[in-house]
């Protein structure tokens, strides 16, 4: 029973962290407006970190018993959230058009791919080559009619500096913890993110947020629905699987989030964008092993 309780949870937490995570351009449609963005994710960062100390120390959850395991745990997080999170609220607030934002995080699979096989020894077969390359145009063409307007350098270097940060955390944590408590190493995780953000936040912002209606649905969203349910799964995820399945699934969130903006803000879906669903999902499909 336990057994296939196990297999059907890996069967579906690969989409269940796909819908989850695609959500999270409602807290940044919501939020931003109304906090500077690295005001607006340290906030997230503290309110995250007390709600999964209470819970691990109601758990009764094991924490890391060294330094070390900190450390690591620590580096990744901070690579995951601090860094990837910290590029893409930047450079959406400058004005990068969310559907530049998204393509250029949808380079992470293939450029995960491409060092996974050197970094962690993880071979790419051709197969998965194909559904990387299906993947990527698949996303291309569901953003195509999203995409308008442009922004200043500033704002595509902190796209692409997200992008090297969660490719690089996603590795890292593959590599040199890849097992640990997702209660407990949660708040190993956004520690180190929330003390970064907090210090250049200070810095380079004027840390004033209004605690509006708006601004408090998105906060509470962000926390609970994308850094409590989104994150620990892409936690079991990079746990169970290779960084190129892990990778792939993140081709699937522009069209998911396509999906949701339907549903949620009557926005509409082209032909061509309903193509690149399915040529996202064959890519992947391809992709993962």
């Amino acid at each position: 029973m336990l057994r296939n309780d196990a297999a059907n949870w890996a069967r579906f937490a690969p989409g269940l962290f796909v819908l989850l995570w695609s959500t999270g351009f409602i807290g940044a449609k919501y939020g931003l407006p109304h906090a500077e963005p690295l005001t607006f994710l340290f906030v997230r960062y503290l309110l995250v970190i007390s709600a999964f100390a209470v819970i691990a120390w109601a758990s009764g959850a094991p924490w890391p018993r060294q330094w070390r395991e900190w450390g690591h745990i620590g580096v990744a997080g901070l690579l995951l959230h601090g860094v990837y999170l910290g590029g893409v609220f930047v450079a959406i607030h400058q004005g990068l058009p969310a559907g530049i934002v998204s393509l250029v995080a949808g380079l992470q699979p293939l450029l995960t791919a491409a060092m996974a096989g050197v970094l962690l020894r993880e071979g790419v077969a051709p197969r998965q080559w194909i559904g990387l390359v299906l993947g990527l145009v698949g996303a291309a063409l569901v953003l195509s009619g999203r995409i308008a307007g442009g922004a200043g350098l500033s704002g595509l270097l902190a796209a692409v500096l997200g992008l090297l940060g969660i490719t690089a955390g996603t590795m890292y944590q593959k590599r040199f913890c890849p097992s640990f408590d997702w209660r407990s190493g949660a708040v190993a995780q956004f520690l180190p993110a929330a003390i970064v953000t907090g210090i250049v936040a200070a810095v380079t912002e004027s840390m004033q947020v209004e605690w509006n209606g708006d601004f408090v649905f998105a906060l509470c969203w962000l926390v609970l629905v994308v850094s409590i349910g989104a994150i620990s799964l892409l936690n079991y995820l990079i746990r169970s699987g290779s960084a190129v399945n892990v990778a792939s699934l993140f081709y699937l969130v522009p069209a998911s989030t396509a999906v949701i903006a339907w549903l949620m803000f009557d926005e509409t879906l082209s032909p061509l964008a309903i193509g690149g669903m399915g040529l996202s999902l064959w890519g992947v499909s391809l992709a993962r092993k």
